[in-house]
């Protein structure tokens, strides 16, 4: 990475910058722009949503410490709304920029939590958690959920890397749909002895954040933190681990440990998620393509992009869980799937069958 980071700081300070890279940085700055004021929206939509109606200017002057809301509509937002918004949000970019990651560092389109088998290894640790009776025992939640996000991808990536699959996307593709599969279906059985615990298991399965309160957000708050901000100091590796191995190798990376640095903080990230929030679905393969094919860009900025537009795209997928049936509610497991679905196929279509 020595003689890459040498390159790039040539490159930074020789002059000039060139009319590429001011169209790039200008770029940057543009979607930058654009991500924090789809997430403004979102919050301020996520926080009007709801059965008591509530001004939208209310909320705006609220949020900046101003407002005509009475003391009954703040006890709304601030106590019931402002949690669920936050926790959405804090999943959202947990997934958006664990999918990211992953695709990045396994060179593979359609990676993402879910098809490289990191959520069905955390699902399996919360479900055998919450089965177990030790849910509300500080930290034994992330930490049962990180370990299985962290073994499934393990398994997926040991599978892949044998002599016989030959280290190729589609091999890794394969051995995550193989392990999830595995792991779900160990995770089925321990339902099927413990159907006590029937209820608590299938409302994570399908996703939850209708309980959300501030102990949620807290609990995940931290470990979101530091996967992002692991994945963030990462962009520049993450564009070269993009580029394959025997390139990344060449330009001074140590493929290997740098790989295992992004998938741990990736799997950390998803782990947290899940451990909050349940299984929700497709949410790291939708939102870092949907930021590639609308910026064009590479992971340096794509990193940071899927981070804002995530946590916005999961506060106006809760909420469309909570008003789409009201006064019912949806999983919000069951929107993503709606939407992540039919995206799914436009991206296999896309890359040629994850060639």
């Amino acid at each position: 990475m020595k003689h890459a980071s040498r390159l790039e700081g040539t490159h930074l300070v020789a002059g000039p910058a060139r009319p590429s890279a001011a169209r790039a940085r200008r770029r940057a700055v543009r979607w930058t722009v654009i991500a924090f004021a789809t997430l403004f929206v979102a919050v301020v939509i996520g926080l009007f949503a709801g059965a008591v109606r509530i001004s939208p200017v209310g909320i705006i002057g609220w949020m900046f410490g101003g407002g005509s809301l009475t003391d009954q509509q703040k006890a709304i937002v601030a106590e019931l709304r402002l949690p669920r918004v936050a926790l959405a949000g804090l999943v959202g970019a947990a997934l958006s920029v664990s999918g990211c990651a992953y695709q990045a560092a396994f060179r593979n389109p359609l990676a993402d939590p879910y098809l490289l088998g990191s959520a069905a290894g955390a699902g399996l640790g919360a479900t055998i958690v919450i089965v177990l009776g030790v849910a509300d025992v500080p930290l034994a939640l992330p930490a049962a959920a990180f370990l299985g996000a962290l073994g499934g991808v393990g398994l997926a990536y040991a599978m892949a890397s044998t002599r016989a699959a030959g280290r190729t996307s589609t091999s890794l593709l394969l051995g995550g749909v193989a392990v999830a599969s595995f792991l779900t279906a160990l995770q089925t059985y321990v339902q099927q002895r413990n159907t006590d615990d029937l209820r608590a298991v299938y409302a994570f399965i399908l996703g939850r954040l209708g309980t959300s309160s501030w102990h949620e957000v807290w609990l995940a708050l931290p470990w979101v933190a530091l996967a992002c901000a692991v994945l963030l100091a990462s962009r520049r590796l993450l564009e070269v681990l993009s580029l394959g191995d025997l390139e990344a190798a060449s330009l001074g990376a140590h493929v290997t440990r740098d790989r295992a640095v992004v998938v741990i903080a990736a799997s950390l990230a998803t782990a947290a998620a899940v451990a909050v929030a349940g299984l929700i679905g497709f949410v790291g393969l939708i939102v870092p393509h949907a930021v590639r094919m609308a910026t064009g860009a590479s992971n340096r900025l794509v990193v940071g992009l899927s981070i804002l537009f995530g946590a916005a795209f999961l506060i106006l997928c809760d909420v469309l869980a909570r008003t789409v049936v009201a006064p019912g509610e949806l999983p919000i497991g069951v929107i993503t799937a709606l939407i992540g679905a039919p995206f799914f196929a436009l991206v296999l279509r896309r890359s040629g069958g994850a060639r």
